[in-house]
Formats: C-alpha cells, structure tokens, sequence
C-alpha cells in the first residue's frame, strides 16, 4: 500500500496501519532468508527504523512550537513526554534534545528522510555546526555572510561523511573541520571553538549520585576536558588488572576511584565537615551474646551487609554506641582508631603494601585487616593484623571465598588458599613485595 498522506487517509491513520504491518513482519519466521536477503532486509528495517524516529522528531518539535507542554501542565518537553510515551528520563530528554537540536538545522533533519544519515549522525552534524558561524565570524577577516556560507560548506561535507563514519567518528571530525573546508582558517578557529567550549563546558560540569537500587549508586556526570584528564592521571596507575583478577575495566576504574576516596579520607588535608575530619559514620547492629555485627546503616540512610560492616571495621574510627530495643542510645564509648601510629607504620615496614600474594599494591592503598576478627575479640596488635588493598580485602571477607591467613614461624603473613584454587592448600605469600 502507499503511506502518502491525503486529505481522505489522515496521517495518523497511515501511521497506525503501517505500525500494524511492521508489527506483522517483526512476528514473521526470518530463517528462510538468504544471506544477502537477510542483511538487505537488516538495513532495509534499520532505515525504517531511523525513518519512524525521523517522525517522532519532527511530531515533538510541533508539539513545542504549539506549546502544548505547557498547555497540558508540564513545565518542558521533557516532562511532557515522559508523562505522555512512560519513558524513563534519560531517552524522554534525548528526544527533546534531539528536536530542538534539528529545529535550528533542517537541512540535517531533510539528510536523515532522505537516508543519507541515521538521528545520531546528524545529531551530531547538528551541535558541530551549530557554533562554527560565530567562531568564524570572530576572524577578522571573515565576515558575516562568508561565515555562514563556510558553515553550511561544512555542513554538506559533514553529512557526505556520514556514509562512511559513525556517530562517534563523525564527532571527532567536526572538531577539525574547518581544516576541511577552510585549511587556512582551521588554526585560529580552532583556538576560538575551544575557549568558547571550555566556557560552555565549564557551565554544564557536573556530578550526580543516584540513590541506591539493587545495591548499586549510578554515578553520573560531566567534566571539562581538563578535570577529565586529571582524574584518568589519577586512576590509570590503579586500574592495571591484578594477577588472577577477573573485574572488567569498567570495574578496576570504579574500585580505582573508590581507592583514591580512601587515601584523601585517611589524610589530615580535607577540610573539616562539622567539625571534624571527613569520615564515614556507620551505625551497626551488635549481638552481644553470638558476638556478630549485624546490618550496618550509613549516615546518609544507605543500608549495607553485615560483611561490609565487618571489612570497614577492620581499620576505621570506631565509636561503640549500644542501642536499645526501641532504638534508643543506652551507652556511648569513646573513639578509637584502629592501626593507627607506631601501629600502622610497624604494618607498613612488615608487609611493605598488601599483603595478598603478588599483589602490588602500596601502603598507602591499603587496609589494616584483623585477623581475627575485631568483633571476634581479635586483639589490635601486630600479631593479628595483616595490609590488604581493597580488592583483595574484600575477597577474604567474602563468606564463599575461602581465603585462611596465618603469620608463620617468622611473623609474617601466609595465605591458605580454598580448595578449588590449590586442592592441597598450600600457604601463599607475597612474592613483589618480598626483596630478601
């Protein structure tokens, strides 16, 4: 059938039924295919696809020309979307994004129809050309209209490049392309492009932490270039897998940044908040009869196991507070810090860094670890103490890991591995940091 819109057929009409036949050829059996079949029909459903959201695109910006967010009591289009198609936040702002971005830029928007770029191509061709007339226009020599005719130049080679670059190539081009269009002007653009970026950039830095769901924080944000690089300075030295270690790169980065949080919270060079030290307050439940730590609440509300309890405790301010049955507080005692002074640089000239075997973790990356347990009655003594690094801290506490430590005959640590890793349990040590 033909979707040409006319005056007897609406669009939305020729909208439905098309959704209907696609639905009918999403539920169709796709194995008799040939293989060039198959992928002819792949390109033919991604263009349909980008032709559909082309649509969605060009509705939203006709909902915003009409104000009818406001209409509807939403206070922007966002909003109104999420009320309107359920979406969740994010996918309902890049959609007004994405309108409003093509809004300014119909000859992007026509690209796309045409099939000659997918949304986030010309998404991206979009914000690229978006600023290039000004930076132009603040070259002395350039004037108005030679800008614009310079942007639109920059334009036309952009959405030619989008047969052959993705989304994410097609962004690094743009930072360069004047020296495509203009390779005379290229170096004194790119000056202006980059302050004004870093200005823009400076005013939408962010940070944001979610709260908890599933025991995960979504941490989320912006930086400048700058601040960017600093924190990857910060967190490559400690984002280098371990030997046997099976976290991803994405989890070496996240328990890199949790690290360096550690070390600046250990130091004596934050400033105070309330009065004191920054610190981690954590309140835990304490069975004096089975000697167990029970659920642990953060000063923040945020829930934890009793097993990170238990790790925190093993070198942390330790306030005892007992509670009673309604909550109330029956008995304070003082603080205390854990491994801490002579202590903690006797730890330091013993274990020379984590003492887990092979990892080459410092000192100052470490935790001091008991033993025996602190809420087992495990004394604070060199005798019951071990360094241990974060990651391998929380493989010995894990319940299912199976890590035993000892000190041998010399007073130094050995580590019993669980069967499954050495069936006839031999103790381990740390062989990097051991010179003698």
């Amino acid at each position: 059938m033909s979707y040409v819109c006319s005056k007897m057929v609406p669009m939305l009409v020729d909208v439905q039924q098309l959704g209907e036949d696609a639905a009918k050829l999403a539920a169709a059996s796709v194995w008799p295919l040939a293989d060039d079949e198959l992928t002819g029909t792949l390109r033919a459903a991604y263009r349909l696809e980008q032709a559909a959201a082309a649509l969605q695109v060009r509705l939203v910006q006709e909902v915003t020309a009409r104000d009818l967010p406001a209409a509807h009591g939403h206070r922007g289009t966002a909003r109104w979307l999420r009320s309107l198609l359920t979406l969740d936040p994010q996918p309902a702002r890049e959609l007004a994004d994405r309108a409003a971005t093509l809004d300014r830029h119909p000859t992007v928007q026509q690209a796309v129809l045409d099939g000659r770029t997918d949304l986030r191509q010309a998404t991206v061709i979009a914000a690229t050309i978006h600023d290039l007339p000004e930076a132009l226009a603040e070259i002395d020599e350039i004037s108005l209209a030679d800008a614009a005719a310079l942007a639109r130049q920059a334009e036309d080679t952009m959405i030619e490049m989008a047969g052959r670059l993705s989304a994410f190539q097609l962004r690094r081009v743009g930072e360069r392309i004047v020296a495509h269009v203009a390779p005379a002007l290229a170096e004194r653009v790119d000056q202006v492009a980059l302050a004004r970026q870093e200005t823009r950039a400076r005013r939408h830095r962010g940070l944001t932490l979610s709260l908890p769901v599933d025991g995960l924080v979504r941490l989320s944000g912006m930086l400048t270039v700058e601040d960017a690089a600093t924190v990857q300075a910060a967190l490559h030295p400690l984002c280098g897998p371990m030997p046997a270690d099976d976290r991803s790169p994405a989890q070496r980065r996240a328990d890199a940044l949790t690290d360096i949080c550690r070390l600046a919270l250990s130091t004596a060079t934050l400033p105070a908040d309330g009065g004191e030290l920054p610190q981690l307050a954590i309140t835990v439940a304490y069975d004096p009869l089975t000697r167990t730590l029970g659920t642990a609440t953060t000063d923040t509300g945020v829930r934890l196991p009793a097993e990170a309890a238990r790790r925190l405790a093993c070198d942390a301010r330790i306030l005892p507070i007992v509670l009673g049955g309604a909550g109330q507080i029956l008995d304070a005692g003082r603080t205390r810090r854990l491994a801490g002074g002579p202590l903690r640089r006797a730890l330091h000239i013993r274990d020379r860094g984590c003492a887990f075997p092979d990892c080459d973790r410092p000192p100052r990356w470490t935790d001091a670890h008991h033993i025996t347990a602190w809420t087992d009655g495990g004394p604070t003594s060199l005798d019951n103490l071990v360094l241990l690094c974060r990651h391998h801290h929380r493989v010995v506490h894990h319940p299912t890991a199976g890590w035993r430590i000892r000190l041998g005959e010399d007073s130094l640590p050995d580590f019993i591995p669980p069967p499954t890793i050495d069936p006839e349990q031999l103790a381990r040590r740390n062989l990097f940091h051991r010179r003698q």
